[in-house]
């Protein structure tokens, strides 16, 4: 009962990120679990069955509110969902101790994405001369389908800020495409990952409990966004995802105590560093605003 408790905490947790920033729904989600000592093939499918109906609540939302582009999701869908499948068949097939070390490194990687995208913050009204081609979506769907299914998460990370550089797309139906389209993304990795590991292997309590913290947590995020400034947010998730992902790491890698302890210092340190450049760069702009 404990651990369903805790997974429902950890669904509502992912949610209210990826409903205030429009990503980090899975590689949130994912790094706890893994953190929880859930194998990578079970944590991933668990959360991506889970996005099931968490982002079918959300695409429906966004095409309510008009924030939606609809030949962006059909561009879209298509290559992100063999890309899905197919990353959820190769993790599903490979033992979880041999390519846990690998999803929490990238995991990681996309820790230091985050807080690297919101500390030096990226103005998505900036005009950039880009235009995607047509062509273009097939490899960025592929790509961002693929790790999104091998490392829990990746979707929105790797898709929105490319989507971000074309002048042609508001900044909300950017968001919003992407959010509704990953609902394809969690049905093929779903499929793939029940063709690999079949119903046995995964723990329906626990997709249920992710579910519901998400699902309560979805008209939370719409009022969290309106309070905490994005880019602090942003920092804040991507110093967890960093931590917990290191964690993982340094047990698998058996390190000394001393060693363990150096790292989270200077985790701690670095992270505790960027919250406070952060929050002096939001009270510097609204000094400027006030003056």
């Amino acid at each position: 009962m404990k651990r369903l408790i805790v997974l429902a905490l950890i669904g509502l947790a992912a949610q209210l990120v990826d409903g205030s920033l429009g990503m980090a729904y899975g590689v949130t989600s994912t790094s706890l679990l893994l953190l929880f000592g859930i194998a990578p093939a079970v944590a991933s499918a668990s959360v991506h069955m889970a996005e099931v109906i968490t982002t079918a609540a959300s695409g429906v939302s966004h095409i309510r509110f008009g924030n939606v582009d609809k030949q962006v999701v059909y561009r879209l869908i298509i290559p992100g969902s063999i890309g899905a499948f197919l990353g959820a068949c190769f993790i599903g097939s490979i033992p979880g101790d041999i390519i846990k070390p690998y999803v929490s490194f990238f995991l990681l990687l996309l820790g230091f994405y985050v807080i690297y995208r919101f500390l030096f913050k990226f103005n998505p009204t900036m005009k950039i001369k880009k235009k995607m081609s047509k062509k273009a979506f097939l490899p960025l769907g592929f790509i961002a389908g693929f790790f999104d299914a091998t490392g829990g998460g990746g979707w929105g990370p790797i898709a929105t800020p490319v989507l971000l550089t074309n002048n042609e797309m508001e900044p909300r139906k950017v968001i919003g495409s992407v959010d509704t389209s990953e609902f394809a993304i969690a049905v093929s990795s779903t499929l793939g990952f029940l063709l690999t590991l079949g119903w046995t292997q995964i723990n329906l309590q626990w997709v249920f409990a992710l579910m519901i913290g998400g699902l309560i947590a979805a008209p939370i995020a719409a009022w969290l966004v309106k309070i905490i400034p994005t880019n602090l947010l942003g920092t804040l998730v991507g110093g967890i995802i960093i931590f917990t992902n290191i964690r993982t790491l340094l047990s698998l890698l058996d390190v000394s105590p001393s060693v363990t302890i150096f790292t989270y210092f200077v985790i701690i340190g670095l992270w505790a560093i960027a919250i406070g450049k952060v929050s002096w760069k939001l009270k510097k702009e609204n000094i400027k605003t006030m003056v």
